[in-house]
């Protein structure tokens, strides 16, 4: 099992009800007892107490012998959502960008070695699993998550690779660290990423930083597209200038928060 920190402030049985929350994503939306005991790290009979709980405050639904979040686990992240201004700001200058482009546009910010969903204007699925606010992925391999780590230190940024190594989820996936560590100077200095396939095979995406009224990265914001339908060179001249613009626009907006 994964150790604890040793603190006496620290509360066991809420990390490990936290855990079982977490067990359960996109991939994996209803799970069993056992699996989530495997998935969540802890004992059969401390994932039961931990589900049934959960399903009398109305946060897991029981189906046969499977369970699954429901609606209400929402709550637990808009708890957050609802005390940023960042998202509401973002969203009309998303909107706007999306019409501009035509293309799907998101924008996300950065927890630990993940990028989380904070707001999003789709267009068309162009990925096989669906995404909506508070969808998690491993920021190594994504346009805004490269965008977001360049502006952390190289201490920071190996230490979070050393504890999550990046997996290969496509045969274009890029997982050398020091690979990793080489393309976000690069995207640092350039102030953008493009990522091509290493997400997911026939997805490219390219990012751009917002910055907040102190001038850090706050978030950024991406606008995806089918790798086989748009040239690289589109992203370049229409794409990546409005994604640019779109940010500065927003920055504004931040400025007289």
């Amino acid at each position: 099992m994964t150790e604890e920190p040793r603190d006496t402030d620290f509360v066991q049985s809420l990390a490990r009800g936290l855990a079982v929350i977490r067990a359960f994503d996109a991939e994996h939306p209803s799970l069993t007892l056992s699996e989530v005991s495997r998935r969540a790290e802890v004992s059969p009979a401390a994932a039961r107490r931990f589900l049934r709980t959960l399903e009398s405050l109305g946060y897991v639904r029981a189906d046969d012998r499977r369970f699954a979040l429901t609606p209400r686990v929402l709550e637990l992240g808009f708890s957050y959502l609802s005390a940023l201004s960042l998202p509401e700001t973002m969203q009309p200058h998303l909107e706007r960008l999306s019409r501009e482009v035509g293309e799907s546009v998101s924008a996300a910010v950065l927890a630990g070695p993940e990028i989380v969903y904070v707001a999003r204007v789709p267009t068309r699925r162009i990925m096989s699993i669906g995404i909506t606010i508070g969808t998690r992925f491993p920021a190594a391999v994504t346009s805004m998550g490269r965008v977001l780590l360049a502006h952390l230190s190289e201490r920071d940024v190996r230490a979070l690779l050393a504890e999550h190594p990046p997996h290969p989820l496509t045969d274009r996936t890029t997982t050398d660290v020091e690979t990793i560590i080489g393309e976000l100077a690069r995207v640092r200095e350039q102030g953008w990423a493009i990522v091509d396939g290493e997400l997911e095979l026939g997805l490219r995406s390219v990012a751009v930083p917002v910055r907040g009224r102190d001038g850090s990265v706050v978030a950024a914001v991406n606008v995806s597209m089918s790798a086989t339908r748009d040239t690289v060179d589109l992203v370049h001249e229409v794409h990546l200038p409005r994604a640019l613009a779109t940010a500065a626009a927003i920055e504004a907006d931040l400025r007289l928060l």
